[in-house]
């Protein structure tokens, strides 16, 4: 790609810088504008001064407000209530809720290996190992 001649007067370009800033600020506003609408607050923005009655007051200094604690009583009823969804869940979880369809058919038994089987494959497995070992010799 050829090089472009380096401008003798930047004005052109500060011309641009210019444009594109009152652009930015265009948008910027306009964001604020969408923002304020949907209940956000901007990055700075005082806490009085969103909409609603603390509005009505903005002349008044604001006081960081005091957070507020939970008593002893209050967590309780918490951490009960919480154990009692804990549980009930659990509960719900270890009696699955039968289909109401029609009856379903018993899964088949397991399959269980009787020893004198156990006893064949054993001897089958001893027998190719022996024919590998011998294979691998003779080839050795």
């Amino acid at each position: 790609m050829p090089r472009q001649p380096k401008p003798k007067d930047h004005t052109l370009l500060e011309m641009a810088i210019v444009g594109y800033q009152s652009e930015l600020d265009r948008i910027s506003a306009r964001m604020a504008e969408i923002n304020a609408q949907l209940g956000k607050r901007g990055p700075g923005r005082p806490k009085g001064t969103g909409a609603g009655p603390a509005s009505a007051t903005a002349a008044a200094p604001t006081v960081p407000a005091k957070r507020r604690t939970i008593s002893k009583a209050g967590r309780a009823r918490i951490a009960a209530a919480q154990r009692a969804r804990w549980a009930a869940q659990k509960k719900q979880h270890a009696q699955p809720a039968k289909p109401a369809g029609p009856a379903q058919p018993a899964k088949p038994k397991k399959r269980k290996l009787s020893a004198a089987g156990l006893k064949a494959i054993r001897e089958a497995t001893k027998k190719r190992w022996a024919a590998f070992h011998k294979a691998k010799e003779a080839a050795a």
